[in-house]
This record gives structure tokens, C-alpha cells and sequence, in this order.
């Protein structure tokens, strides 16, 4: 926007006079007010005044009204100087005789960020405080393992490992708390995830609190992050929710370095005002820490605002080559512009000049930032902390577009950096790199000890356990065990809400369960929990809903069980695993069930996923209106025939397609066992339908067959007494009652006793089976194991037939271990809307493949004709030349 003239100088100038008089008398609060009533009385008489997001590029804080560090500057500046020197020395030592990688600019800009928290602001878990919560930002790792190193948490063997984790011995490249159960928290260099995970972790803070399960008031979280992650979407996705909830527990931290990856986040632009804009709309407390304390005494004669008026007229991308140059380029280049300026300056020398530093290297600034964060109540705050990215590399990187690559340095940059920091290494033991620590019985060490205990003790402590729940028994579920009876039919959506509204009146764990849903509860026909549970709001309910006189009215209440995250699968994913961590991050377990539109799961939410399974998460993700053709009528984005591959793909991932109440029952009364007494590290996926029929009683001793993957549902029926025709069906979810139904057919029609199969997990099957393979391979004087899909198969006669709602590799998954021929059915292509019997019947799914499938292959070995085949082929109606459904 271009500025607007100043038609009347003298008269500006008693208006901004009229408001000096009011700052320095009635303090900024008054000023405030009448700037707003002067804007709202301008805009009631019609004149257009556009809102403006932004503030001038200087510090949110003044000077004056700064909180003073309470520290010892002096040894905090050698502190950070060694943690400086021993995060490069790790990047660099990796990269010796390897090519394992490693950063060195993320950290080298952000230590004085690190620092603060560290030495006076990150409270650990204690017995008098819960603990804070720290997001580290990913590339930031080698400097948070500096500073436990120094503290002694960690060792220089374990420096000397970094990035090399195979044996045990090392670090891991980033934030992951599955390789380092007792260090990391969160997993976060997937960018984005972060910033969205701490919102949501610092909400469900809140719900513990509001429902009198953790007290959460006085922690904070911690997410810092760079500017460039900010590009992700995920990254300000959640901003608006966190205002809207009061999140006055979260601060977010953003390194403003000014580069991404590849160069300049916004070479044209100003990534800090966009970002100051960003935030503010969405209602955030905004703080800018821009300049270092070096400038205090020049914007003190910035009487006329002009060096104010260049610092926003400068780009990002001037701003780094400012700092990839020297003094003399910013003198004649910044403050060569306007002659005023450099005159300002003409006392100062080059060195001088270049000293001037940057708000996010300022310990006073950053340190005042904080202190307002934390004070800071009814909003979430956002630190904006201009840096230099690769600070302290010199000509190795500093400020250069190569900087996020660089991982060597040379012996000059080394003496540099040394030199720069004051580093205590003599030029012959430069090229060693070695790694600094103080003396036990020095000034730094007692002082850093003293610090961290000051704040609870060491930051860096991953709870890996809580108190074991008490789980109930499978036969609490008993009326879901026994067969439905005579018309009543109901889905397996239906049967797994059954199973919550018994679980949520448990004595012992009904009060942990949390049912978690995006905005979808009266599809899956929860809307009854509404009135029951009610939905968590931190406000309550400030109105009165309009189904306030029905039986199951939308109830909101500060007291609420029920997590309700509107159109947002991200979201919903974020409160899932802020839950499922609740042992670790707040010594409770918490039982999770999120339920979603299986097609709106992994897909959209897979980074999301996969960070679940590094973070040790535990509970119960639930696929709904699961399947390519069970969910009729939605159409190609909406039907789902991959979800399952997708979660095969997370080691510690359990998934299960069931098709029965009883299944349904079992597997979650497993999981609860698993998860909560036993406290595995895993969490499961389960599919659920939408589709109504009748549920069989649980045959006899099938428990472990459900759990392991696959169990006798039926025995063939024999065709006749010299019959030999018999095929093994395999099924899964709805398809399996078109595999029951085609096993009537093959024996009614075609004289073929069919063995029909319930597989509830080809991906469980295929697990443990890979496992037995791989035993076999290293154990080859051994007698040999057979795998469990091999033990149930191995005395059955015939070819095996698999058919499934999802595409055909899925169920392909255990091709290698079935004995005999196998054929699969799947529903590889695009989803379509249509009824449920045209879709089977287009995805070739129905029991009439299947019927075909089974008999073509008994013709493949002999026993049957081609032709009686080709017959059938007729006979079902079936037409041999349609379309491959993948092709169309």
C-alpha cells in the first residue's frame, strides 16, 4: 500500500503530541482505548478505514519495558558458546568418514532460543509441576543434544554415534521418540506436524483439567519452528482453533532466519509481517523480536522514524545478503540510502556496524519475549524471533543459500567460528573438532545444574509407563458375543457404539475413554452419547441449542467427555494423539476411540499416522463406512479400498477388517488388554460398516483365531458321498457374507463343499507369517516352523479364494505363505456410486465371482472341466468380455 501524504505536517505533529502526553501520563492501556473509540467513531461516520494486521518492523516490546534477565550473562554466553561449538562438532564428526548427514544452520540460529528456555523458562515434570512440553524443531537436534550432553545426560560416545542408530549406541537424526523412548517427546521434523500437534496438545491440556483428571494449570507448550515450515499448511491450519479455545498455555516460537531449504522464505516480501498478520487476524498475541539490543541507542535518535521507514523498506532477501556480506556492504547499502542514516552511523566503524545484531541472538530480547509470553493469559502467544540462519559459520555458510546443506567446514571457518564465540581450542587441535565440557567444579557447570533445578531437573525425560487400567472382561461384552436373533439386523458401526457405551459406564475406566469424532457422530449413529456424555467445550454451553426439547439434543459442557472437531480430520488426528500419549506427557492413560470416514483416514492423515507410531501413541482409530462398495451412493472420493494398505505400513499398527459383533469384541477387549495393562507400544485400526444384517453367536474357541488373523467360520458341507470337490474361502468384512453366500451356491449348485473363513487380518497374517520365515532363514539346522496361516490351511483340501472390499493386494499379502493355488478378488479401481449389489457385482466381488473363482480354479487342477466353467459363467449372468473396473 502506498503511504498516504501528509497534507498538514503541524497539525500530525499535535496529534501525535496530544498522544505522547497520553502514553507518558495515563500509560499505553489509556492510549490504547482512545486510539480504538477514535477508530470506531471514524468508521460509525462512514470513513473507510481498512484494518491493518501488522505493526512496524521493530520490537513488540520497547526497551523500557522489557523484563531484565535475572542470569549470569556473563557464563550463560559461554554456555551457549560450547553448546554451539559441540552441536557443529556432532554434524561435522558424522560427516568425517560417512555420509550420514546432519544440520548445522537450524540450530546455529536458533541456540539463543534453545538457551533462554533452557536456563530460565522449561519447568520438568516434578512433584510440584506437571511438567512443560517442548516441540523441538527437527534440524534443531544436534544442539538440543549439546546441551544434554554438557549436562550429562548424554555421552561423547554417543555424539560420536550420531545418526548412526543400528547398534543402539547413537543418537537419532531427529525428534523420535520411538528410537529414543526415554529422550523425545515428540516426533517433528515432518514440518507442519508441530505446530498443529502442540495446538492440539495444549487443548487437550485443558479438557484434562476441565474434567478434574490432571491438573494442567501452570505448564506450558513449547513449539518452535522455522519460518519456512510455516509454508506447510498443517503449520497454520490450527492457528484460528487456538485462539478460539483460549489456548493461553501454548507459545509458539518461530525462528525467522529468513531461509527455507533451497533460499529466501520470502525474498520479495517480509515473512515476519506476513506472518505478525497471519496470527493477529486469526487472534493470536503477537510478539516481534526483531532487533538486538546493538540498535537500542539508534532507534533512540530515530526522532523522524526514518530508519524505521528503511528497516520496512528492505526485503527479506536484502536482509540476507546484508548478512552474507560485511560491515562496509551495510553501511553503504542499508544505510547509504538516505544521507540522515549515515550520518547516524558515522561514528560507528565497520565492525561496529556489523555487530548490530538481530533480535533472535539477543539473550535480553529473547528473555523479555518469554517473560511476556508466559504472563501472557486468555490467548495463545507467537514469538516472532528474527536470526541469522548458519549464525557464526562465516564464509562455511552463514546467511548463503548453501547453508541448510552444509555439513563441513573448513579450517578457516573453524578458527573463525572459534575465535567469534571464544572458543578454548589451540589452532593444532582446530581440525579434531573436539568436544567441550566444563569441569564439574566449575562456575558453568554448577550454574547449569543449578538452572535445570531450579525448573524441576532435566528437560529431557520420556515417561514410558503409567498405572495399568483395569480392563473388563471379555464377558462384559457378552451380549455382543451371542447371535442377534431372529430380523435384527445392525452394522458393525452400530455393534463398536454398543461397545463404547460399555466401556464409557465401566467403573474403573469409563471416566478415561475419550470418543473423539471430526463432525460425523449422527452418521455413525453416536448422537445418543450427546446428551449422555456431552460434548467438551471450554466455555460451556452459551446458548440454548434448538433440539433442546428432543430426547438427544447437541449439549455442549465445560464437563464434556465427548471430543467433537468439526470438519477437520487433521484436527481430530491431533487430539487422538494427544490423548494417546496422555501416560507419558501427563502420567494418565487415557483411552482414545476416533472414529472418521475410513476413505478421510490414513489418506489424508497418513504423515500424521506415521508420526503416531513414532510417538508410542496407544488406542483405537476406527475406518468407518469402511469398504469400495459398502458405502453406497457417495461415490469415487468417498469409498475406500486401500485404508488398510496404508496401515499396514506402521510397524506398530494393528489393524483388523471385521465382519461380526463378536469380532468387533474381541479385538478391542484384546487391544484394551494390550495397550493398558500391558502398555504395548501399539495402537489399532479398525474397519466398520454401514451396512445392517444379522450377527451370528461366536463360534466356539475362536478368540485366537480372530486375534491372529483368521479362524473357521463354517465347516463345507460334503456335496455328496463320493464328492471329492472341496475349496477354502477366505473373507473378510461384508464381502465375507458374499463368501457365505457363494459357499451355498458351490454346494447347492455345483456339488463343491466350500470351508469358509473369517480372515479378520491378512496384514496380521502376513506379519507373523514373515516372522516365522524369517526364524526359519536363520535358524536352517532347526526343524523348520510353519506360519500361522500355514497351520490353518495346511490338511485342507482344495484352492484357497480370498475376497475382500479392498483392492486385490491386500489380501495378496499372504500369497506366499498358502499352501496350493490362491486366487484373490479385490475392488482395485475408482469407487462409484451405485447400490450396494451393482457395485459387488462391478468391483467383481459378489458370490458370483467368487462362485466363478472357486470353480475356475478347480478346473486350473483337474478336477473339474473348462467348460462346466463357461456354463456357469452363463448361468450367473455374468458377461466374460465387460471391462476391467480398474481400467474404467
Amino acid at each position: 500500500m502506498e503511504p498516504i501524504p501528509d497534507i498538514d505536517p503541524s497539525e500530525t505533529q499535535e496529534w501525535l503530541d496530544a498522544l505522547e502526553s497520553v502514553l507518558e501520563h495515563e500509560g499505553t492501556e489509556r492510549a490504547h482505548y482512545l486510539l480504538e473509540r477514535l477508530v470506531e467513531k471514524a468508521r460509525r461516520s462512514g470513513a473507510y478505514l481498512p484494518y491493518s494486521a501488522t505493526t512496524a518492523y521493530i520490537n513488540t516490546i520497547p526497551p523500557g519495558k522489557e523484563d531484565r534477565s535475572p542470569g549470569n550473562h556473563a557464563l550463560e554466553h559461554r554456555i551457549r558458546s560450547y553448546v554451539r561449538w559441540n552441536s557443529m562438532a556432532m554434524v561435522l564428526h558424522a560427516n568425517k568418514n560417512s555420509n550420514v548427514g546432519g544440520h548445522i544452520a537450524s540450530f546455529a540460529s536458533a541456540a539463543t532460543l534453545y538457551d533462554v528456555g533452557y536456563n530460565h523458562f522449561w519447568h520438568a515434570r516434578s512433584e510440584n509441576h506437571g511438567g512443560d512440553m517442548i516441540f523441538a524443531q527437527g534440524h534443531s537436534s544436534p544442539g538440543l543434544y549439546a546441551y544434554a550432553f554438557m549436562l550429562g545426560e548424554l555421552t561423547e560416545d554417543q555424539l560420536n554415534n550420531f545418526r548412526r542408530e543400528v547398534d543402539g549406541k547413537g543418537l537419532s537424526s531427529y525428534p523420535h521418540p520411538w528410537l529414543m523412548p526415554d529422550f523425545w517427546q515428540f516426533p517433528t521434523v515432518s514440518m507442519g506436524l508441530g505446530p498443529l500437534m502442540s495446538i492440539y496438545q495444549a487443548r487437550f491440556m485443558k479438557y484434562l483439567d476441565s474434567r478434574g483428571l490432571v491438573k494442567t494449570s501452570g505448564r506450558k507448550v513449547w513449539a518452535f519452528m522455522g519460518d519456512g515450515e510455516m509454508d506447510e499448511p498443517e503449520s497454520l491450519g490450527g492457528i484460528s482453533l487456538a485462539a478460539r479455545e483460549n489456548l493461553d498455555n501454548l507459545i509458539f516460537v518461530i525462528n525467522c532466519n529468513l531461509q527455507r531449504l533451497d533460499g529466501p522464505v520470502r525474498g520479495n516480501g517480509k515473512i515476519i509481517q506476513e506472518l505478525e498478520a497471519a496470527f493477529r487476524g486469526a487472534g493470536w498475541n503477537v510478539i516481534k523480536v526483531i532487533w538486538g539490543s546493538y540498535w537500542d541507542p539508534l532507534f533512540a535518535k530515530d526522532t523522524k522514524g526514518l530508519l524505521q521507514q528503511r528497516m520496512m523498506e528492505c526485503v527479506d532477501g536484502e536482509y540476507q545478503t546484508f548478512k552474507s556480506r560485511d560491515g562496509a556492504y551495510v553501511r553503504e547499502h542499508f544505510f547509504g540510502k538516505y544521507p540522515e542514516l549515515l550520518e547516524m552511523v558515522a561514528n560507528m566503524s565497520d565492525d561496529d556496524i556489523w555487530r548490530l545484531n538481530r533480535g533472535g541472538h539477543d539473550p535480553h530480547k529473547v528473555y523479555a519475549a518469554y517473560a511476556a509470553a508466559i504472563r501472557h493469559t486468555g490467548q495463545p502467544t507467537v514469538i516472532l524471533a528474527k536470526t541469522i540462519k548458519g549464525y557464526g559459520m562465516g564464509e562455511a555458510g552463514e546467511a548463503q543459500n548453501i547453508t541448510h546443506q552444509q555439513k563441513k567446514m573448513g579450517t578457516t571457518s573453524l578458527k573463525a567460528f572459534r575465535d567469534r564465540f571464544g572458543i578454548p581450542i589451540a589452532d593444532d587441535k582446530i581440525d579434531d573438532i573436539p568436544y567441550l565440557t566444563f569441569d564439574k567444579a566449575s562456575p558453568e557447570y554448577i550454574y547449569m545444574h543449578q538452572r535445570r533445578q531450579a525448573l524441576g531437573g532435566f528437560i529431557h525425560r520420556r515417561q514410558r509407563k503409567a498405572e495399568a487400567l483395569q480392563i473388563p472382561p471379555l464377558s462384559a461384552f457378552d451380549t455382543l458375543l451371542k447371535a442377534s436373533g431372529e430380523g435384527r439386523e445392525s452394522s458393525t458401526t452400530m455393534a463398536f457404539v454398543r461397545i463404547l457405551n460399555i466401556l464409557v459406564k465401566d467403573k474403573s475406566i469409563g471416566k478415561r475413554v475419550v470418543p473423539i469424532v471430526a463432525d460425523e457422530s449422527r452418521t455413525f449413529g453416536m448422537e445418543g452419547m450427546f446428551r449422555q456424555l456431552a460434548i467438551w467445550s471450554s466455555t460451556g454451553q452459551l446458548y440454548k441449542p434448538e433440539d433442546a426439547d428432543q430426547l438427544m439434543y447437541y449439549k455442549e459442557d465445560k464437563n464434556g467427555q465427548i471430543l467433537q472437531e468439526g470438519i477437520n480430520e487433521a484436527g481430530a488426528m491431533c487430539s487422538w494423539m494427544a490423548a494417546a500419549t496422555a501416560y507419558s506427557n501427563h502420567g494418565v492413560q487415557m483411552i482414545p476411540f476416533y472414529i472418521y470416514y475410513s476413505m478421510f483416514g490414513f489418506q489424508r492423515v497418513g504423515d500424521l499416522a506415521w508420526a503416531a507410531g513414532d510417538m508410542r501413541c496407544r488406542g483405537f482409530l476406527l475406518g468407518g463406512t469402511a469398504g469400495r462398495t459398502t458405502l453406497n451412493g457417495e461415490g469415487l472420493q468417498h469409498e475406500d479400498g486401500h485404508s488398510h494398505l496404508a496401515a499396514s505400513t506402521i510397524p506398530n499398527c494393528i489393524s483388523y477388517d471385521p465382519t461380526f459383533a463378536y469380532e468387533i469384541a474381541v479385538i478391542i477387549q484384546d487391544g484394551l488388554r494390550r495397550m493398558y495393562e500391558e502398555q504395548e507400544d501399539v495402537y489399532y485400526y479398525i474397519t466398520v460398516m454401514n451396512e445392517n444384517y444379522s450377527h451370528p453367536g461366536m463360534p466356539a474357541n475362536a478368540e485366537q483365531g480372530i486375534l491372529k488373523g483368521m479362524y473357521l467360520f463354517r465347516e463345507g458341507n460334503p456335496a455328496g458321498e463320493n464328492s471329492s470337490l472341496r475349496v477354502q474361502l477366505l473373507g473378510s468384512g461384508t464381502i465375507l457374507r458374499e463368501v457365505i453366500a457363494a459357499a451355498e451356491i458351490l454346494e447347492k449348485e455345483y456339488g463343491v463343499a466350500a470351508d469358509i473363513w473369517s480372515a479378520t487380518s491378512f496384514t496380521e497374517l502376513r506379519r507373523e507369517a514373515l516372522d516365522v520365515t524369517r526364524w526359519n532363514m536363520m535358524h536352517p539346522a532347526e526343524a523348520p516352523r510353519l506360519s500361522y496361516v500355514g497351520t490353518c490351511l495346511k490338511d485342507r483340501k482344495g484352492p484357497v479364494i480370498a475376497a475382500t472390499d479392498y483392492m486385490k493386494i491386500f489380501a495378496d499379502q499372504i500369497r506366499e505363505f498358502v499352501p496350493g493355488r490362491y486366487k484373490v478378488l479385490g475392488t482395485d479401481g475408482f469407487g462409484r456410486s451405485d447400490t450396494r449389489e451393482q457395485l459387488r457385482r462391478f468391483f467383481e466381488v459378489d458370490r458370483y465371482y467368487i462362485t466363478i473363482a472357486a470353480l475356475k480354479s478347480l478346473a486350473e487342477e483337474g478336477q473339474i472341466t473348462a467348460d462346466k466353467v463357461a456354463q456357469a459363467i452363463s448361468k450367473l449372468g455374468i458377461d466374460p468380455d465387460k471391462p476391467n473396473p480398474v481400467t474404467v
